[in-house]
């Protein structure tokens, strides 16, 4: 089977800098990491993959290699068993463990995991502690516009892995013992070979704790953690916007061995509202009125978030034209953080009648008569600047 190109690998183009190419890597080794898809084996090849990709690109003479050759540098050539010889007649890549790259890219140590620097968790190497933190969760939580400003309380309910209270977490039945896995010797980690790498991998016995139990839970089946459905009361503070998110620590999913929950994370979206709409802090409406009202002036009351009635006046000056905005200053959104609100904007939409009775008719021509040429100047000055468009 022909293998993958290395840059398209890491999503990096042919011309990408070392910089580009190791926060590629790090984001991929993040992605596929065995860690994170306990028991996916195509998630695991993967993870190899990206390795060996990061290995050969990360090296300058190699890299220089691969871009003239291909995969064929390393293959052969007198680059011995499982060499980089090949073509360039590199060495060096023999029994590359693609947890050292990991560990030499996040900084991870111990012999344990890279995950268990950056995570709280991991395969327990070297005999360490088997304890594992839980996955974090996410919840999308869709509410109006009204509730984002008022604030509220909320009670969601959701899936989630707890810890098994047959076994409390353990995994094992009641009367017998976790013990250090047979397999790996409890490491965590068993060594394989895979052409010119000799890689490590989790233990496919004990999935990397380093222990298993004597006899399994048979409640749980050994995994020490159950699928419940739960219920979890949210406090949604006033302001809040889409995208922004709620954490809930511990309510993730249960650890593993005794390690720690993982935590909720609970992202907001605010839903559309049929009169408002909002920008950052501010509300934004559109309001009708009569063009009797935009002549002469008046009061009107116009929707608003601020009071428990929904309404608040406002002050139409004679003359106002179609499109003006009005602002009503502290009337908006709270702000999530420094106090205080946002403006509220009124946006006034002349309304004309489709329809006159005689007399309304009657009116309007004896209003008409009586401006004569007042109100040409606004209309002929939209046509002399009409006129002078292709000039």
């Amino acid at each position: 089977m022909a293998k993958s190109d290395y840059y398209e690998l890491l999503g990096v183009s042919r011309d990408a800098s070392p910089e580009e190419i190791k926060k590629a890597y790090r984001k991929q080794a993040l992605k596929y990491h065995p860690d994170k898809h306990k028991g996916d084996k195509a998630m695991e090849e993967k993870f190899k993959e990206v390795s060996e990709a990061y290995e050969v690109l990360k090296d300058a003479d190699k890299r220089a290699a691969y871009d003239r050759y291909g995969h064929a540098a390393f293959e052969g050539g007198g680059g011995g068993a499982g060499g980089m010889g090949g073509m360039g007649g590199f060495r060096g890549g023999a029994h590359v463990d693609p947890f050292d790259l990991f560990r030499e890219v996040f900084g991870g140590g111990g012999g344990g995991s890279p995950f268990d620097d950056l995570f709280g968790g991991g395969m327990g190497g070297g005999g360490g502690s088997s304890a594992r933190a839980g996955a974090d969760l996410r919840y999308n939580l869709e509410i109006s516009l009204v509730e984002a400003y008022k604030g509220m309380e909320k009670e969601i309910s959701y899936r989630s892995a707890v810890a098994c209270d047959r076994c409390h977490g353990e995994g094992a039945e009641p009367g017998s013992s976790v013990i250090t896995c047979p397999t790996c010797g409890g490491a965590g980690r068993v060594v394989t070979s895979r052409g010119f790498f000799q890689v490590q991998q989790a233990c496919p016995t004990c999935g990397g704790a380093g222990r298993v139990p004597e006899r399994k839970c048979t409640k749980c089946g050994g995994e020490g953690r159950v699928m419940e459905q739960r219920k979890v009361k949210l406090r949604i503070p006033p302001g809040i916007d889409t995208g922004q998110r709620l954490r809930s620590s511990g309510n993730g999913e249960a650890g593993m061995m005794g390690g720690p929950a993982g935590d909720l994370y609970v992202v907001i979206q605010v839903k559309d509202h049929s009169v408002f709409d909002r920008q950052g802090d501010d509300l934004y409406c559109d309001v009708p009125i009569k063009f009797t009202l935009a002549a002469l002036g008046g009061q009107i009351e116009v929707p608003t978030l601020s009071n428990e009635s929904g309404m608040v006046s406002l002050k139409i000056p004679a003359g106002t034209q179609s499109g003006t905005v009005f602002k009503l200053r502290d009337r908006g959104m709270p702000r999530l953080r420094g106090g205080g609100h946002g403006d509220q904007f009124v946006r006034v939409q002349i309304e004309v009648p489709k329809k006159l009775n005689h007399e309304q008719r009657k009116h309007l021509e004896a209003f008409a008569r009586a401006s004569g040429d007042a109100d040409q100047p606004v209309e002929e000055s939209f046509w002399e600047k009409a006129k002078k468009i292709f000039d």
